[in-house]
């Protein structure tokens, strides 16, 4: 199938700090070659405001609709949210079919999509971001174009009416609640696994599930591309500190900048493994020209998670790729960092240990009694715990093992009953 051509369109204001660390348009770039685009013009807008009618201003539409016919391109692409109107307004004045960033995101999630709860995820923001679009003329627009922005649901499913759309939002909310329970039963499951937990987060293709691939003992069970979120679903592995101990390492979806509302809400149920974990390892990629943008996006990502105060790792992934000087001058501003290459194995030994240390503020070596005939207790203490050691003492077993405060105070409670 022949890739659609697109214009690519930045819309920025001219009072907005401008980043120099890379272009404005190398991600909108990105994406759109993920989603299957060929770019054939780019375009910076740069605003003294945005304008109702179009966004860009009616000299602005009148330059893209020229791009738009000397490149005989089918599709414009803007770095920005559009409102129905002005997309209508849009495809006017260019001709082509107009789609903004977040039905782009929301296309290459579509299209990554491998199972049913991921199906029902992207199912569920595509119909809430297509609800206050589906006019009769913007459905048969969709309807006769296909191709990037139409993907998902499917041009059947856009034909219902608001009615059945909102029915079916209703549907899929409920299963997506089926789901966020199953989850939760799941957590409990590992709860009571005597382990440690790791949420791997970070940007879009910054590395993740190639690093639980490796930590995993290298078998490639994890689904890892050097794509745009190629991983829409979580991704639980057990893996060796660098202590000798073990703890569950899980995989995330990516973050991006601009992440649509919708995704976040549709995929709360996947991102509240972040919440629930012990210690975050925050993967960056490290040989990216935008690192500091994209850093600073998961770190407020991860803050509107409610997951702000759960001790977290920076880990520097791709060093194999970063320059030198780079590598070095990171290395001098990020000290406690992990610097690794998934791909190579590099660093992630110091990565392991670096890990196990972050996990033993949470994780704290405890020394307790039990006393003889306490088999109940010694149970516990297996059962919850990660047992390191024990010692015979004259009233009966010192035990020696890790486990979280709370963990600690309920053991500590019940030994002071058996006193």
């Amino acid at each position: 199938m022949p890739k659609e051509t697109a214009v690519l369109v930045n819309v920025e204001l001219k009072e907005a700090e401008r980043s120099d660390a890379a272009p404005p348009l190398e991600e909108l770039r990105r994406l759109s070659a993920t989603a299957g685009a060929r770019a054939v013009c780019e375009i910076t807008a740069r605003l003294d405001s945005y304008t109702p009618a179009t966004l860009v201003g009616k000299g602005k539409a009148e330059e893209i609709g020229r791009e738009v016919r000397r490149h005989q391109a089918s599709l414009v692409i803007m770095d920005a949210d559009l409102s129905p109107a002005q997309q209508r307004n849009l495809e006017d004045a260019t001709g082509a079919k107009v789609i903004d960033r977040t039905r782009l995101i929301l296309d290459i999630f579509a299209s990554r999509a491998r199972t049913r709860e991921g199906e029902l995820q992207v199912e569920l923001a595509q119909l809430s971001y297509l609800l206050p679009r589906l006019s009769g003329r913007g459905a048969a627009m969709m309807q006769q174009t296909g191709g990037i922005g139409t993907r998902g649901p499917g041009e059947r499913k856009l034909e219902y009416d608001r009615r059945r759309i909102r029915t079916r939002i209703i549907k899929l909310k409920q299963e997506i609640e089926a789901i966020k329970r199953e989850r939760a039963v799941q957590r409990r499951k590992r709860a009571q696994i005597p382990l440690p937990q790791a949420a791997i987060a970070g940007y879009t293709n910054a590395g993740k599930s190639t690093l639980l691939n490796l930590l995993s003992g290298g078998l490639k069970s994890v689904y890892a591309d050097d794509l745009l979120f190629a991983t829409l679903d979580t991704s639980t592995r057990r893996a060796k500190l660098g202590n000798g101990s073990s703890a569950l390492f899980t995989d995330t979806v990516g973050f991006i900048q601009k992440l649509p509302h919708t995704l976040v809400a549709a995929f709360r149920a996947t991102l509240e493994e972040i919440a629930q974990a012990d210690c975050i390892l925050r993967v960056h990629d490290a040989s990216s020209p935008m690192l500091e943008q994209q850093k600073e996006v998961v770190e407020k990502t991860i803050g509107e998670l409610e997951a702000g105060e759960i001790p977290a790792l920076d880990v520097f992934n791709k060093m194999d790729a970063c320059p030198p000087m780079i590598a070095q001058a990171l290395r001098q501003k990020y000290p406690r960092a992990a610097f690794i290459s998934a791909r190579t194995g590099e660093g992630v030994p110091e990565l392991l240990q670096k890990t196990a240390s972050v996990l033993s503020a949470v994780w704290k070596p405890r020394r307790l009694l039990v006393p003889a005939g306490a088999g109940e207790l010694s149970s516990e203490i297996h059962a919850t715990c990660l047992v390191t050691g024990a010692e015979a003492a004259e009233n009966g077993v010192l035990m020696l093992f890790n486990a979280t405060d709370g963990t600690w105070e309920r053991l500590k409670a019940k030994a002071e009953t058996l006193d």
